[in-house]
């Protein structure tokens, strides 16, 4: 009323007043491109990007999308005999069968564990992408496509770092082919569709937006995930990511719930980054990735401003291991590196992400700014091994005689690791087949003790490790989610 009064003089009467509403609401929505059609209003911007349907990006890519069953045979503990506890009443004791039915010495029984996942076909000989997660120790494995054939598949290869499998299956017939699309190309608000089984419904088809991209949720060293509100749940995982094109641009693999539903935030591996991992499963079954021989960290703000970097991104290197590819072309401590083969680096995820990417034996041209000076390297990269995978996870992080690294908890790591507490000292990778493997130390263990003694600080820790002897025991008590744990490590 107060809008009308200021256009005009005077007190308008009801019939202006109409007239007035009329033509103010009717400028409001030629100004902003609405308009009314039936019951339905829209702009004319919104018409131009929405899809009216999804019908035929569906029914492309849908013959391409299997749901995969696997199963996996658990064998229970036996419990322990109470056969020689003598019970007040002698042999006629009423509660010995009770005792000997729920507690006595129950030999393993066997009992089928099963999942569900999704996956799509790539060619026409049968290899089936899916994640690691859905096939992981699975003893059985069994696709079922869009016309309700149902085949045995086998693994061909796996890639824990990325949670990416490979599947084949023989003798397919009348099956469809997904398109892999460029995943670089996609733009956060563009739409997206997800197909794959939830819940165990086969074939389902949900749609959203691209939310986010790049995004870090702590799954492993190369996250890289696209963020999407396409409707993502348990039975989604391994099934694909599709543009309005119909070409898989992701694979989904992980959502954000405390109750085990969508709530609008899943995850999927951008198919730019799985595509060489896939490749590399195909030909050989297992991934090779690239070494440059240095630790690095984020060029932060504060440090960009220390050095007297402003505005500067890139990678910061921590250490440079001596005999590896960095050492020998001259890369030092403290070097920035900001491109590598003409390629932005922004973090330390996109150097891990490129050098990982590039094939052993490749030469890669690599720029630094040492002092605030341009520098240009030629490095020849090298396999990445297990030892080396551990050492590179943190600037700090350092391999012990116990075959595990370690590293001062960050507030970085510590969102990486899904740790509440911001210091201490944190387990950031334990090599496989030692000692502190077979004692059951897991990544993310924050330690707390060792041999009694309280760990501050990565010197510490170090301190107190070298002063037991080869042979002896190391005592350490960590801090898991589940609660404390106490090990013991043969050193």
């Amino acid at each position: 009323m107060s809008l009308i009064k200021q256009a005009g003089k005077g007190k308008p009467r009801p019939a202006m007043m109409t007239v007035a509403l009329a033509s103010i609401f009717l400028s409001v929505f030629v100004a902003t491109g609405f308009y009314i059609k039936g019951n339905s209003c829209a702009s004319s911007s919104s018409r131009a990007l929405a899809p009216q349907s999804f019908a035929g990006v569906a029914e492309a890519v849908s013959p391409a999308v299997v749901n995969i069953s696997t199963e996996k045979v658990i064998k229970s503990p036996g419990g322990p005999s109470f056969r020689h506890f003598q019970g007040p009443f002698g042999e006629n004791d009423p509660f010995h069968d009770f005792f000997e039915r729920f507690f006595g010495n129950r030999p393993r029984r066997e009992f089928k564990q099963r999942s569900l996942g999704s996956g799509f076909i790539i060619d026409k000989e049968g290899f089936i992408v899916t994640n690691n997660h859905v096939v992981e120790n699975a003893d059985k494995i069994k696709v079922k496509l869009s016309n309700d054939r149902e085949y045995p598949a086998t693994v061909v290869g796996r890639d824990t770092k990325t949670d990416i499998a490979l599947l084949k299956v023989d003798n397919l017939q009348d099956i469809g082919i997904a398109r892999l699309g460029d995943s670089d190309d996609l733009k956060v608000g563009e739409w997206v569709v997800a197909i794959g089984s939830p819940f165990g419904l086969e074939h389902t088809v949900t749609a959203g937006i691209v939310s986010a991209k790049g995004r870090v949720i702590g799954s492993g060293p190369y996250d890289d995930f696209i963020q999407t509100d396409a409707s993502i749940n348990p039975g989604n995982s391994g099934g694909p990511l599709v543009n309005m094109n119909g070409e898989v641009v992701g694979i989904n693999t992980a959502i954000v719930s405390r109750g085990g539903g969508n709530v609008g935030i899943g995850f999927a591996i951008p198919i730019n980054m799985a595509r060489g991992i896939i490749g590399q499963l195909q030909t050989s079954g297992s991934v090779t990735r690239g070494w440059l021989g240095v630790t690095i960290q984020d060029l932060t703000p504060e440090l960009a401003d220390y050095y007297g970097l402003e505005g500067v991104k890139g990678a910061m290197v921590g250490e440079v291991f001596k005999g590896d590819p960095a050492e020998k072309a001259g890369i030092k401590a403290k070097d920035v590196i900001v491109e590598v083969d003409g390629e932005k680096i922004g973090s330390s995820r996109d150097l891990s992400r490129v050098i990982a990417a590039t094939h052993v034996g490749e030469k890669v041209t690599i720029k630094v700014l040492r002092n605030g000076r341009e520098r240009t390297f030629r490095i020849k990269i090298v396999k990445r091994t297990d030892d080396k995978e551990a050492m590179a996870m943190h600037d700090s992080g350092e391999v012990t005689d116990l075959g595990m690294a370690v590293s001062s908890l960050t507030p970085d790591l510590a969102r990486r690791l899904n740790i509440p507490e911001t210091q201490g000292v944190v387990v950031i990778a334990v090599n496989r087949d030692t000692p502190a493997s077979k004692a059951g130390v897991q990544e993310g263990d924050l330690i707390l003790e060792v041999n009694h003694k309280l760990v501050k600080s990565v010197q510490d820790y170090r301190k107190y490790v070298e002063e037991v002897r080869k042979g002896e025991i190391v005592s350490l008590l960590m801090k898991r989610r589940a609660g404390l744990v106490a090990l013991r490590v043969r050193k």
